[in-house]
């Protein structure tokens, strides 16, 4: 495990040695090759922050998808087709994401634990870059949650967040969220009231919460010098599914469909359904039992539209980059927070550790490193940002980091590399025996062909789910009981609880 404190030494970012290796090759680059005593510029960062988002994304495939400026980037840049999350829920996935750390170590696991309880004086990934020189800037969800979670060192100014925004913009999604207001207030009760599950307003980009945070950081951007980490957290597509009406327009009826498999894995145990708890709190989603077709296409069709309106405002930020002439010397990365279930195995939701949930787009354009248009399949993590990032912009790497740079993979993406793609999900065990309400722990492995999942019990193994993708891709089978899948069992167990460190990807040259 990782110190628990103690700043990271921060060196004086290294000069991008051109003709060194392609770590460091940015096309700012050239310039240190010019001459010794001319300081090479450093690259900026836009870090865009997408709550929720699965890849459906164009540039991954997804034919219903419209996001034509997100695929540009990713045709500049480096795609990573097997991305995954730490943990599939806002909160902890951030949290390992920015600190570099696991969930295990951060001790976040849940929306309301600050990091710093665990790691008081870590330093963060913005903060890395902070302490060496750069404006650092946040706007919008890109920690989890306000006030201590917003995690002031890490920024040269606070956070900023948009006030008086609304989630619904149509008289009849007004008047269901004031009515649940008043009388959630009325009950005594401390909880988010939740209107419909979508709407499509008539409405301009402006007067939605994304277009409210792309305008302030586009215009804070005009005002901040060189060198800067600029990180724009957007709220879509996280439910309420909200978005301008001409948003859901570019998505047909008719080009959506049901998922295959709207069922639980056959043999799955009871304590891996999420129950859709989350879409459920809805009121126009009913509280148990199959959620209708017409309300599940309609959340689907919500959903493709919000990841439309967070594409247009992703464009707006490209555009300002470019007004402003620094496109060309800052490095871009996408990253949803986790990945979110469109009633694959009848769920709508994250918190799973199934692969819907965990499994998240992740785009990297770096110029004068990512060729253009190139994509691995390798398994990687999310937590491999901020050893990437530092690496790419030449600061040294700090002791605590639980991730591997991916920088390797950005001149070979075939090289050989990790093992397995590790995450676990929390859940209180249902049902009404002597073990319901306890918290159970799925600890989770991703391997090229498997995913072995332990849910463990006050430190006894409760249930253990096996599926193999390339027999069972659509609608998956437990098989951790098959007696023909027992040598593979043992083995992914293995895997699994010889853990993440064990598991490493070779360094280059070491073979691969």
């Amino acid at each position: 495990m990782p110190k628990k404190t103690g700043s990271a030494r921060v060196a004086a970012p290294r000069r991008f040695a051109g003709c060194a290796r392609g770590a460091l090759l940015l096309g700012l680059a050239a310039a240190a090759c010019t001459g010794a005593d001319e300081a090479p510029r450093r690259p900026n960062v836009l870090f865009v922050i997408v709550d929720d988002l699965r890849p459906t994304l164009g540039c991954y495939g997804d034919p219903v998808a419209v996001t034509p400026n997100i695929d540009a980037i990713a045709a500049e840049g480096m795609l990573f087709g097997r991305a995954y999350c730490q943990q599939a829920v806002c909160g902890p996935s951030r949290a390992s994401v920015l600190t570099g750390c696991r969930p295990d170590t951060t001790g976040v696991k849940d929306l309301n634990t600050d990091f710093r309880d665990a790691l008081p004086d870590v330093v963060t990934l913005p903060q890395l870059f902070k302490q060496a020189g750069y404006s650092t800037r946040a706007f919008g969800k890109v920690h989890h949650g306000g006030g201590r979670l917003d995690d002031l060192p890490s920024w040269s100014a606070p956070p900023w967040w948009p006030e008086g925004w609304r989630h619904y913009h149509t008289e009849r999604g007004r008047a269901i969220a004031d009515d649940l207001v008043r009388r959630i207030a009325a009950a005594g009760r401390v909880e988010q009231p939740r209107g419909l599950a979508a709407e499509a307003p008539d409405v301009s980009d402006d007067v939605l919460v994304d277009g409210m945070i792309a305008n302030e950081a586009i215009r804070v951007l005009g005002e901040l010098e060189q060198p800067f980490f600029l990180a724009v957290g957007f709220k879509k597509p996280h439910m309420p599914f909200v978005a301008p009406r001409r948003y859901w327009e570019l998505i047909p009826e008719d080009a959506i469909r049901l998922a295959p498999g709207r069922s639980l894995p056959e043999g799955a145990p009871p304590c891996a359904d999420s129950r859709s708890g989350e879409a459920r709190s809805y009121v126009d989603v009913p509280d148990e039992g199959p959620i209708d077709d017409e309300t599940a296409l309609r959340m689907i069709r919500g959903y493709y539209a919000c990841v439309s309106h967070v594409d247009a405002m992703v464009g707006r930020l490209v555009a300002a980059l470019k007004a402003k002439g620094v496109w060309d010397d800052t490095i871009v990365v996408i990253w949803g927070d986790h990945g979110f279930h469109l009633g694959e195995l009848g769920l709508f939701g994250k918190h799973t550790n199934y692969e819907e949930a965990t499994r998240a787009p992740l785009i990297v354009r770096a110029p004068g490193v990512t060729f253009a248009g190139r994509r691995s399949d390798r398994l990687v993590e999310l937590v491999d940002l901020y050893p990437t990032l530092a690496e790419l912009a030449g600061l040294d790497l700090p002791e605590h980091l639980e991730g591997t740079s991916l920088v390797p993979l950005f001149t070979d993406p075939d090289r050989a590399w990790k093992q397995g793609a590790y995450s676990l999900f929390p859940r209180p065990v249902p049902g009404s025996g002597s073990l319901a309400g306890k918290r159970a722990v799925g600890r989770s492995v991703r391997t090229d062909r498997y995913r072995f999942t332990a849910w463990r019990l006050q430190g006894e193994i409760h249930a253990t789910e096996l599926y193999d993708y390339e027999a069972y891709p659509t609608t998956p089978v437990n098989l951790a009981h098959d007696p023909e899948y027992a040598e593979v069992a043992r083995r992914m167990r293995r895997i699994l609880d010889e853990g993440w460190s064990a598991w490493r990807p070779p360094a280059p040259g070491a073979g691969g």
